[in-house]
Parts: C-alpha cells; structure tokens; sequence
C-alpha cells in the first residue's frame, strides 16, 4: 500500500476521510467493502499517530466501529454486520449529499460579502400615509372590541340566579323523610314530591326516596299514582302479617 499523503485539515470528521477514500479507490458507496476500508482507514490513522498530530476522538471512534463491522462479518450469521453496513452507507451517502449541496452554494454565494458597509442612520416618517374605507376601519374596530369583550369576565348578572338559588342536600330530605315516617308510619309519594317549594327541593326528595329504598330503609306500597313510602320495619311486619 502507498505511503498516505494528506493534510489533516482537509478531513472535517471520519465520515469526510471514508468518503476520501472511497473516492479515490473507486468504491461502492452503496455496499462498502469492509476489510479493505478498514485497512486503508487504519492506516490513515496510525500515519496520523506516528507523526504525533492531534487526533479528534471521533476518528478512534470510528475506527472501532469498523473493527467491529469487520468482527462480525467473520461470524457465520452476517445479518447485524449486513445492518451495519447499510447504517454506515446510509450515513456517507447523506454526508456526501450534504457536501455537495454546501459546495454548490458557496460557489453561487461567492462575492456576496464583497458588498458591505457599515450601516448608517436614516429618518424614519412615523406618519400612516395608508388609506382605508370607513367601512374597513368600522369592521377593524368591531373585531378588536369583540375581541377584548370576550377577555372580560361575565357580569355580575350572570352569576345572580346561581347564588341566589338555595341548594338543597338530598342528606337534609334523607332525614326530613326518616322523621315523618317515624311519626306516621308511611308518607304518601305524591304527596310528599308536591309539597316540595322549588325545583331543587323537589329533586332532593325524589333522590332521597330511591337512596333510601336502595338502602331498604324504605319500601313503595301499592302502584299507579297513589302509592306510599313506607318504613322498612313497616313493610316487614304487613309481610308477615
């Protein structure tokens, strides 16, 4: 093998030295013969040491990494040195394009930062010299006020009803209920629903009769619309009655 010649400067990484030598060998890119890039690539490696230059980690690194490419394509079974090999082509083939594109746009740009000065002050005209409809300026406005209308938060009005609304606990009907029953024996239903004073009594009620007849404290004698809520000690003995 001929004696390297380079300069250092003219390899940016590892991947610019492969393709150097790809280059220069007439390789496939595309399916990169392994034990022959290792040897030319380690050589280029160890002239770099023999003459004390300052080698960057990521040429080691890359060095180890064909050594290992090459490891495994020994083996028997060359499936993971075939996924690496393509990884490897893949990476050169972009860092190739890559280059090239650089290359042809430093051409197209060359002479551009002949140009220059240094920058100098000028007058700005603060004054809006643009015309508009007043139909366009009207529909600017409306747009901005919606805008900012809805940021605001909703009046007081709205919130009014709320907390003027008494809430009613279905726990609070749950008693009330349980009292009446222990003084009566049994309520009846549409009695006891109508007498409610506003919706949210009305719907505590309702809800503290099923809470209570799934607890069974509670049992519904008769059917249709006239039917009654009784206590579950109640019910057991018109049961065994």
């Amino acid at each position: 093998m001929e004696k390297p010649q380079y300069k250092t400067e003219a390899f940016e990484g590892p991947l610019d030295l492969l393709l150097f030598l790809i280059t220069k060998h007439k390789l496939n890119i595309n399916d990169i013969p392994i034990f022959e890039i290792v040897e030319q690539y380690t050589a280029y490696v160890r002239q770099m040491q023999e003459e004390n230059l300052d080698i960057a980690s990521e040429f080691l690194e890359m060095a180890a990494r064909l050594v290992y490419i090459k490891t495994v394509s020994l083996l028997p079974v060359q499936t993971e040195a075939e996924e690496l090999k393509r990884e490897l082509s893949g990476e050169l083939i972009e860092y190739r394009d890559m280059k090239n594109a650089a290359q042809k746009l430093s051409e197209n740009t060359a002479g551009f930062n002949l140009y220059t000065r240094s920058p100098s002050p000028f007058q700005r005209d603060m004054t809006y010299s643009r015309l508009h409809e007043p139909e366009d300026i009207l529909k600017a406005y409306i747009s901005a006020a919606g805008k900012n209308f809805r940021r605001m938060p909703p009046p007081i009005e709205s919130f009014r009803r709320i907390v003027a609304t008494k809430i009613i606990a279905v726990g609070e009907k749950i008693d009330d209920l349980m009292r009446k029953l222990e003084l009566k024996g049994r309520v009846r239903f549409r009695t006891y629903i109508l007498s409610a004073k506003s919706r949210s009594d009305l719907v505590a009620r309702f809800l503290a009769v099923l809470e209570l007849c799934k607890s069974k404290d509670v049992y519904i004698d008769g059917d249709g619309e006239d039917f009654e809520i009784v206590r579950g000690e109640e019910a057991e003995k018109l049961a065994a009655e």
